[in-house]
């Protein structure tokens, strides 16, 4: 099993610089010679571990013939340390303005106002891609489809999904014969993400927070043309062209299945209706499609208003729509109204 990792190693502590601290917080004053003793290190690698943590200020050296070490109190010493640590952190957020003049200084020319910016080299592409993923804190809609400009997995999504960020992605038939491997595919499933498998897509796309956008403008392969968005307006329908391919995509488990065991080659089934709409719901859908308030719609069906809600979200779950317009639309699409 591997070990973990030092517990003290952002304060610049390696695994051995911490046994040895952890050693003197344990034994009081120790030596050079005791330490090395007790860890097989030599003498000279044992004080060059006890004199940086006397520069961290951790321990303190008792002179004499043979010089010991004693511990600082770590409830004052360690604090001193994460001030240190702060004040770093902060001269480093304090100079990303600068970096980043540095930084767009030297990119390729883009075109646009704030909240459109065209691009039109593969490694910024690359880059916004990889920078929007960082930014992500609530959610992650991505379109996967060929060409690709970089690889298709890179260390950047689990990252965003441990940090709790609901990822839905949805992906081509032809994502599994230039990028994406199934395995590869489902391993993000394992650790949170949601896919979909479709035939085709309009777009590459991806969409963080339903705040800015990242489209592609041009999918002829050589050809790198993309624009970034933080119009509302458009970022709300290019969510809205999220939600509508999803609905119609086919989950991951179903789309494996249907390729692995029929050697269909790009087609897939849509998803098995498994059962009809029933009176109440068809009601409360077209009901809804025509624009009526939740609380008239609850009195004509005579039933309370928190019910109403309620079976209207576990509609708009079951048909896989964020809003009652696609709500419609699905639901239309099925039969069901």
């Amino acid at each position: 099993m591997a070990e973990d990792p030092p517990l003290l190693d952002v304060a610049g502590l390696d695994a051995t610089g911490e046994r040895v601290y952890v050693h003197v917080l344990m034994h009081g004053r120790s030596s050079a010679a005791e330490v090395a003793a007790q860890f097989d290190l030599a003498e000279e690698t044992t004080l060059r571990q006890l004199e940086g943590l006397r520069q961290l200020g951790l321990v303190t050296r008792l002179e004499g013939r043979r010089p010991q070490y004693s511990a600082v109190d770590p409830r004052f010493a360690l604090r001193a340390v994460l001030d240190r640590l702060s004040d770093q952190a902060m001269r480093i957020r304090e100079a990303i303005p600068m970096l980043v003049e540095y930084f767009d200084a030297a990119s390729p020319s883009e075109s646009g106002s704030h909240q459109a910016v065209v691009l039109t080299d593969p490694d910024t592409v690359a880059a916004w891609y990889a920078r929007l993923q960082h930014q992500a804190t609530r959610e992650f809609l991505s379109f996967d489809r060929p060409p690709y400009v970089s690889a298709s997995f890179d260390p950047f999504e689990a990252e965003v999904l441990a940090r709790g960020v609901d990822w839905r992605a949805i992906y081509t038939l032809a994502s599994f014969d230039e990028g994406s491997t199934w395995d590869e595919v489902e391993g993000l499933a394992e650790q949170g993400e949601q896919a979909r498998i479709t035939e085709e897509l309009p777009v590459k796309l991806a969409i963080v927070d339903g705040e800015i956008a990242l489209i592609s403008l041009t999918l002829e392969p050589g050809r790198v043309d993309a624009l970034i968005t933080h119009a509302p307006p458009l970022v709300q329908a290019l969510r809205e062209l999220f939600e509508f391919h999803w609905s119609r995509a086919v989950p991951l488990p179903d789309a494996r299945a249907q390729v692995g065991d029929s050697g269909s080659e790009g087609r897939l089934l849509p998803g098995a209706q498994v059962r009809q709409a029933s009176v109440e719901e068809r009601s409360i859908l077209a009901l809804m499609a025509v624009g009526m308030k939740d609380e008239a719609i609850a009195r004509q069906l005579g039933m309370s208003p928190r019910t109403l809600r309620r079976r209207s979200q576990e509609l708009l779950a079951e048909l896989g729509a964020g809003n009652r317009f696609q709500a419609g639309v699905e639901a239309a699409r099925r039969g069901w109204i």
